[in-house]
């Protein structure tokens, strides 16, 4: 590798809106984010299925598929 032209690698701390953090690696010393994986409806199980449940029939019935 060439030297001089690679930014310094740190041991970031990410913290999010909800509270967590945690330590990962990153060019920055620091990284606040809005979403994680402890707060994130996907990854929780509390993601609302009827919504997308209420699109599909809506495509569905748009293009009248059955």
């Amino acid at each position: 590798m060439k030297e001089g032209i690679h930014p310094n690698y740190y041991q970031a701390t990410v913290t999010c809106n909800c509270g967590n953090t945690f330590v990962t690696g990153s060019t920055k010393k620091e990284i606040h984010v809005e979403v994680c994986s402890k707060c994130h409806s996907f990854y929780t199980g509390q993601q609302k299925a009827a919504q997308a449940r209420g699109r599909i029939d809506k495509f569905n019935k748009k293009y009248g598929v059955k």
